[in-house]
């Protein structure tokens, strides 16, 4: 009887885990379709590039909203690995979770990527030649990561996170138009856009050259957030 109530706690561990994972992999994915899709849609039905990124900075904000408010009471929606590196130091997730969160959202970023790819009839992998360089860029991203994740931790010390999704969506629409790299601020989906040569593409060495100043944007803003929240700050 002690061993059946064993496994049965143990499964039941494993499944709300595994909703986790779905979740992320889930979130992730269809955040990089919507990214990517809307931004081969704007090129489609303009030559203008200032509505080709009115459209896509729509969809990404409204996608964003909708997938925070669905996926947040199930894995918190982080969709992003600075974020979840950030809850694993604050020790809001376990090492195994926290690793296994962040390689489910960069495989959901590319997984993403390759379906907006085929939705809209493109190679399924089509390797991005379109160049993200310049001093400006890299400073672009430091502040759009930073901003993120100091609205994010900031918003949810008020009224339970109610507002993160709205503060979210409105940060990253608004940092499409004032940061020179149209804000990535997200390993994963920098990733996951290295598969489309579309107007959201990115080449890889402007990714993976995008992702340490990404890194150090995201300390910057939690340590913002710590700063100004001590007392609520986990030790």
């Amino acid at each position: 009887m002690k061993r059946l109530l064993h496994l049965l706690v143990t499964f039941s561990s494993y499944d709300e885990e595994m909703k986790k994972f779905v979740a992320e992999f889930i979130g992730t994915s269809t955040l990089a379709t919507v990214v990517v899709g809307s931004g081969i849609m704007a090129q489609n039905l303009s030559a203008d590039i200032g509505l080709q990124l009115l459209i896509n900075a729509l969809a990404t904000g409204a996608i964003l909203w909708l997938l925070i408010n669905l996926f947040g009471p199930i894995s918190g929606a982080h969709f992003n690995p600075v974020v979840t590196a950030l809850s694993l130091y604050r020790r809001e997730l376990k090492n195994k979770v926290a690793v296994t969160y962040m390689v489910l959202q960069t495989l959901g970023a590319i997984s993403g990527t390759i379906m907006a790819n085929i939705l809209f009839s493109h190679p399924a992998i089509d390797i991005s030649g379109k160049n993200r360089d310049g001093g400006n860029l890299l400073f672009s991203e430091v502040l759009a990561t930073a901003g993120l994740v100091f609205v994010i931790f900031q918003l949810s010390t008020i009224k339970k996170g109610k507002f993160v999704s709205v503060g979210v969506a409105l940060w990253i629409f608004s940092a499409y138009f004032f940061t020179s790299s149209t804000s990535f601020a997200n390993p994963a989906i920098a990733i996951g856009r290295i598969f489309s040569n579309s107007f959201a593409g990115i080449a890889p060495h402007s990714a993976f050259t995008f992702i340490p100043f990404q890194i150090i944007g995201a300390i910057l803003g939690y340590a913002l957030f710590a700063y100004l929240n001590k007392k609520e700050v986990k030790k």
